[in-house]
């Protein structure tokens, strides 16, 4: 199912991605109310991905790691707060959100290390990346990891092989409770929403569904029952890809340009200065040494 993967852009390419196809975006909906934090799904991403297990500790927290890393890719986060006079666990299912407009990929200045699809996955090419680390400033969301091991920065690239081949993501195909379903970004929305309506009626008067605009919208949506609790559940109210980015990204493309044309023009300049007279030197130097 190749046009799944069809491009819609590239780190440090300006120009429009070729074949570029109008397809059905794909959405993951983690609905946290169903949330048990068995932590299944960090367990199926580890073994889809084949990502080294690594040493944890003990740091009061029902959490496996402390952070994510460039070898875990999502983690169920427990944050303890008080809800309404009680302490409550605030759980979330913490990994890339696939913005639509993605900040890490609009920072990126390495040609081809990020990718964003035509159905809304943002993926990285470790071949392609210069481990610069403009990606993780780029990112508001505080996601990729730059790896001590080789260099290179990784993220949750939503399963994309499988859902390239028409299949759900690892971790929805693990979950027990069905927190995460997956499947067309405006099914979810509206799965999502009629969640919401539900919790409402429940009264969870503040539930809400995830979905900042700041970014375009994401391809990870959360159902919270907390919804005026945001930042509580460890995510940002609006996160937006920085003006300073856009003032950066241009300004840096206006620089290399002319750099890039002082150069040709002075390659150009030293070849025709010099390059003949080095050349007759070398010829010089063949004859005499034979």
């Amino acid at each position: 199912m190749a046009n799944t993967l069809s491009v819609q852009q590239i780190s440090a390419t300006p120009t429009p991605a070729p074949n570029q196809r109008r397809l059905d975006q794909v959405a993951k909906l983690v609905d946290v109310s169903r949330c048990i934090g068995c932590k299944g799904c960090e367990v199926a991403c580890k073994e889809w991905n084949d990502l080294p297990p690594e040493e944890t500790h003990n740091f009061g927290s029902y959490q496996s790691h402390q952070d994510l890393s460039a070898d875990t890719w999502m983690l169920m986060r427990f944050n303890e707060v008080e809800v309404d006079g009680d302490l409550r666990w605030l759980i979330l299912k913490d990994q890339c959100m696939h913005c639509q407009e993605p900040g890490c990929l609009m920072a990126c200045p390495a040609p081809g290390a990020i990718v964003q699809y035509a159905n809304g996955i943002v993926d990285f090419n470790q071949d392609a990346c210069i481990g610069c680390g403009y990606c993780i400033t780029g990112c508001p969301f505080d996601i990729p990891r730059l790896s001590q091991r080789n260099g290179r920065v990784y993220k949750c690239n939503l399963c994309v092989d499988r859902v390239s081949n028409g299949l759900e993501p690892a971790c929805a195909k693990t979950c027990p409770t069905g927190a995460i379903q997956f499947g067309s970004l405006d099914d979810m929305v509206q799965v999502g929403t009629g969640q919401v309506e539900r919790l409402h009626d429940r009264g969870f008067r503040n539930a809400a569904l995830y979905n900042p605009e700041g970014v375009g919208g994401t391809h990870v949506l959360y159902v919270l029952p907390h919804g005026d609790q945001v930042e509580a559940y460890g995510l940002p109210a609006n996160p937006t890809v920085g003006g300073s980015l856009q003032v950066w990204k241009g300004l840096l493309k206006r620089i290399g340009g002319l750099l890039m044309g002082f150069s040709v023009v002075g390659t150009v300049l030293h070849y025709l200065a010099f390059g003949p007279h080095w050349a007759e030197a070398e010829e010089r130097k063949e004859e005499d040494g034979s």
